[in-house]
């Protein structure tokens, strides 16, 4: 009798778990996406944030890298176009306590590209090296019981009537839409906790050529101040593909960024620092402003559901979804994928007993410490819905903000916020004996007044202001 899993979501987050299950000793293994999914890396209609930034930290990519051996995921996007950028050299970042410096040693890496080559490069990575069926269809249901998950309900995606597909393992990473939970009400388990805090983000993103001379300028970023007692407002120029800039400001509930191209130019000049500004108004423009308002911390904690059917599994943004300005997604997916490659080789059999809850639970705990960064920082702002700071998060709020303040100018400070924010360890790293002394420490160096630029890239800067400033 033939074997099949099936996993519903084209992204990254499921084309990984494909991977996965395609070394899991499977006669099948089924993608299902509703969209139809593009032939080259461009923008498609299921990914809500698909035009907004997308940052690939260092600890996401070594997942997905031991996810798809042999793919070569890293050389692949490089190829491609997207930038390798050192978050201790290569970074321009003003941080609520001052501009962070720039060292000239070795730190952690990410890789900046849009999010549609990175789609696209990982989903044919997948297909290339892993049996691994794509098939374009809606998943509408599962069916089985409360005990077992034996498929999904499936139609064409404009409607049409239902059939039902069979599988050993369902797989559910079919993003921020998900229906999970309604699937589950429909097999008589319900009851799931589900926590939204909500901080009314609105991303507005737009591409621009990069001007000639300012093609090594680096990744700048104005992050939002959460402590300040006023809406977030935030904005980054990035890197991407076929020699263009990302450029996306960032604002919570009260502070929302405009969609037109003046009020957004006159947004990035209005902040703490007008760098982003100052940097885009001499460059062109290739797009329109794009607004996004997907953005609110989603945790569904299926991991303690009262009862779990076997042969479902919940990964990536079905399970827990963020504010896209951490960016940590991606690399939680992978993060996701691996928990449960791990538990398919414990097992030894897909549809072995209690894996598809110990999956769940090993997925939920790699969502952990995205959380605890995401919402830790969102219940500052104004207007937040769905939480209040607590004590707990007010003394871990003093703790950080000091390293913060220490980071400016102590490599110690810098390298475990660098360590943390690459996702390449837990939370955990800042509070080691040397992280915990260069905190106490403070800065051994003063506050920067402007960014740390390069004679060069002062030169850049200035040859592209148009601002007068």
């Amino acid at each position: 009798m033939s074997r099949r899993a099936v996993v519903v979501g084209a992204g990254p987050a499921g084309m990984l778990a494909a991977a996965v299950l395609s070394g899991a000793g499977l006669d099948e293994v089924v993608v299902l996406d509703r969209d139809e999914l593009p032939e080259g890396p461009e923008h498609r209609r299921g990914l809500p944030q698909g035009r907004h930034a997308h940052l690939l930290m260092g600890g996401g990519l070594t997942a997905m890298e031991e996810l798809v051996p042999g793919a070569g995921l890293r050389a692949r996007l490089l190829a491609a176009g997207a930038h390798e950028v050192s978050l201790s050299s290569g970074t321009l970042a003003r941080t609520p306590e001052g501009w962070l410096r720039r060292w000239r040693r070795t730190g952690p890496v990410m890789l900046t590209c849009t999010r549609a080559l990175l789609d696209w490069t990982v989903r044919e990575a997948v297909r290339e090296h892993c049996r691994v069926e794509v098939r374009r269809a809606a998943a509408v249901g599962l069916t089985g019981s409360a005990a077992r998950v034996r498929g999904v309900r499936i139609a064409a995606p404009g409607g049409g009537p239902e059939t039902g597909l069979d599988a050993d393992l369902v797989v559910d990473a079919s993003g921020r839409g998900t229906r999970v939970l309604a699937w589950l009400d429909g097999l008589g388990l319900s009851g799931v906790r589900v926590r939204t805090v909500d901080a009314g983000l609105v991303n507005a993103s737009r591409l621009y050529r990069v001007p000639p001379g300012a093609e090594r300028f680096p990744l700048t970023v104005v992050h939002a101040d959460p402590y300040a007692g006023r809406p977030a407002r935030s904005a980054m120029v990035m890197p991407v593909e076929g020699d263009r800039w990302l450029v996306s400001c960032g604002g919570s509930r009260g502070g929302e960024p405009p969609a037109d191209p003046e009020g957004f130019l006159r947004y990035a000049l209005a902040l703490p620092d007008p760098i982003v500004g100052r940097l885009i108004s001499g460059a062109q423009p290739l797009t329109d402003v794009h607004l996004s308002r997907s953005t609110s911390n989603v945790r569904r904690y299926l991991e303690d559901a009262p009862r779990w059917p076997e042969g479902l599994v919940v990964l990536g943004d079905a399970l827990a979804t963020f504010n896209p300005a951490y960016g940590q997604g991606m690399s939680v997916a992978a993060f996701g994928a691996r928990a449960l490659g791990r538990e398919l080789a414990r097992a030894g059999d897909a549809a072995a007993p209690g894996l598809a809850r110990r999956a769940v639970r090993s997925a939920a705990r790699s969502v952990d410490a995205a959380w605890l960064t995401a919402v830790s920082q969102d219940v500052h702002y104004p207007g937040v819905r769905g939480g209040r700071p607590s004590a707990a998060d007010r003394v871990v709020t003093a703790y950080t903000r000091r390293m913060t303040r220490a980071a400016t100018g102590s490599y110690a400070a810098a390298s475990a916020l660098w360590d943390v924010t690459s996702m390449r360890t837990s939370p955990a790293r800042l509070f080691r004996p040397d992280a915990i002394l260069a905190t106490l420490a403070g800065p051994p160096l003063p506050l920067l007044a402007q960014a740390p630029l390069t004679p060069a890239e002062r030169r850049t800067l200035r040859d592209l202001d148009r601002t007068g400033r």
